[in-house]
This record gives structure tokens, sequence and C-alpha cells, in this order.
């Protein structure tokens, strides 16, 4: 975090230098608005976004995009009615039809947590009577504080703004986020 108090976040203009863009706070609506204004690709996520604007502002070549993910095949979705011996096919989504009988067999409490929907994901062939397993055997894990993705930036911010300030007010953490990317990062 910058000392540098007085300083005012600028303009996300063609004006900006790649490192001055790296600088500030931006959400991806501003930068994706910035790229076609640029004329350049606005797809992928905010940090290739920013990567590419950076570049494109600095007068160098886009930078080369990470390999595309292969395809995901979305394959037969589930239709209810399902029970535990219902096998989880190949590109299974966590859909309704999932939840509402995880909601009926675990209880209300049930949400689709990165533990569960890795599992969807990556165990077909698998039973929903073993998926309800594992929800059970991942809660201790699940309860333990996760990392906080970096393109969630936000949500990191507020996680730590309310352990510092414990019974603080939603409407102060979010002035206070306001201030926060409001300055510079470095």
């Amino acid at each position: 975090m910058s000392t540098n108090v007085g300083e005012v976040r600028p303009l996300l203009s063609t004006a900006l230098t790649g490192a001055e863009l790296r600088r500030w706070y931006w959400t991806l609506a501003e930068l994706t608005e910035l790229a076609r204004r640029m004329g350049l690709p606005a797809r992928g996520g905010k940090a290739a976004v920013t990567a590419r604007l950076a570049a494109a502002l600095d007068g160098l070549p886009e930078p080369a995009a990470a390999a595309p993910a292969a395809p995901r095949r979305a394959g037969r979705q589930l239709a209810a009615p399902v029970d535990g011996a219902t096998v989880i096919p190949h590109g299974q989504r966590c859909s309704q039809v999932l939840r509402e009988y995880f909601v009926r067999e675990i209880g209300p409490g049930f949400h689709f947590d990165a533990f569960m929907r890795e599992y969807v994901a990556a165990h077909a062939g698998h039973t929903l009577a073993e998926a309800v397993e594992h929800w059970y055997a991942t809660r201790a894990r699940a309860a333990e504080p996760q990392q906080v993705g970096a393109q969630f930036e936000f949500n990191r911010f507020l996680r730590d703004w309310h352990a510092r300030h414990p019974g603080g007010a939603r409407t102060d953490a979010l002035a206070a986020w306001q201030a926060h990317r409001a300055r510079p990062r470095a």
C-alpha cells in the first residue's frame, strides 16, 4: 500500500502507461471498456485484460495467453428424480437437480462449496450417495478459513476488514473499500 496519500487515481485512458495502469484498482467493467475503445480483445478475466492493456499501453505485443483449457463437454445432465444410487455423469454441472437432492439428504445447510464443486466435476462414475459422504468428510476442512483467489480482491478486503473490526458495520466496510481502491497499490 502506498503512503502517497495525496495521489489521486487518474482517469482510465490511453494516456496511462502499463505501470501506471497496474498501480491502481480498476473493475473488470472499466478495463473491458478501455480494451474495447483501444480495439483490443476484451475476453478473459481481469488479470488477462489488465496484462493485455498494460502491454498495449507500453507499445508491446500482446502477452502470450496461457494455453486454453480443453473445452469441457457438458455431456448428459442429470434430470429428476435422482437418488443415492444415481451415478454422476461426465461433465455434470452443479445443477438445481443436484442441489435439491443434496438439500433433501443433507439439510438446508447444504451449499455447493469448493469441495463439492470439485467433487461433482472430477468424480464421474461415482454415486450421489458417495458425494453425500464426501460432503460430511470435508466439513472440518470447509470450516477452516479458505484462501480467497486474487481475482476476488473485494471479498479478500472485506474478510480482512471484518477480522480487524469485529462487529463493524457493512457501511463502514464499504466506505473503507472505496478509500482503499482509490489509493495506488505501490
